[in-house]
């Protein structure tokens, strides 16, 4: 089994979902199409079993870069540079949890929404720790939009760069977080102060 979900990620990594076979991958592996199914299914949970490989360590590499952060600002920086020292460390991965070619529908969809929502809540969630207690319900919305807006530049930006390399994964990283991050930490400042009465303003 180990060996045919390598051989299958790298076919799918390689050409896409929409272009590899049930039929291209038994060949390649030795196998029969029928035990082929028999231990996976199809087609969709052959390709789900590959993407959980590189789902769950794009997670982990997210989840222990924030860590340890002490500042919304920061945590969207080690974001950042995290998801793209992931994508320029392991293409294969990435090629297969973001493939252009995948359904709209069905259990691949389901399953790299659900990648995307556990991304977006690892940020979110972060960004609001490092909030006070009494102003994180007030802030969780607009955080959790940002969030969501954050890794659709992110994945943007990644296609782009995969596509045309005149900057390095590093340099993509830091444009982003240049051009977001001090946005945040004007916000997460706000949030942080409470509001002060102003001149000749009456308390009731």
């Amino acid at each position: 089994m180990v060996q045919t979900l390598g051989v299958a990620h790298g076919l799918f990594a390689e050409r896409g979902y929409a272009d590899v076979t049930m039929d291209e991958i038994a060949a390649k592996v030795g196998v029969t199409k029928p035990l082929l199914y028999n231990y996976f299914g199809n087609k969709e949970r052959l390709y789900i079993a590959c993407m959980e490989q590189a789902g769950d360590s794009l997670i982990r590499t997210i989840g222990e870069s924030i860590a340890e952060t002490g500042s919304p600002g920061d945590a969207l920086g080690a974001g950042v540079r995290a998801f793209f020292e992931f994508l320029d460390s392991d293409r294969a991965a990435w090629a297969v949890l973001f493939d252009e070619t995948l359904p709209n529908s069905g259990e691949v969809a389901e399953k790299v929404a659900s990648y995307r929502d556990q991304i977006v809540e690892l940020v979110s969630q972060s960004l609001l720790a490092q909030l006070p207690e009494a102003r994180r319900g007030a802030a969780r919305v607009e955080i959790e939009a940002l969030s969501a807006a954050l890794l659709g530049a992110a994945e943007e930006l990644a296609r782009w760069w995969l596509r045309t390399e005149a900057i390095s994964a590093e340099e993509a990283a830091e444009l982003l977080i240049s051009t977001v991050e001090p946005g945040i930490r004007v916000r997460s400042a706000a949030s942080t102060t409470s509001p002060k009465p102003g001149k000749g303003t009456q308390r009731k």
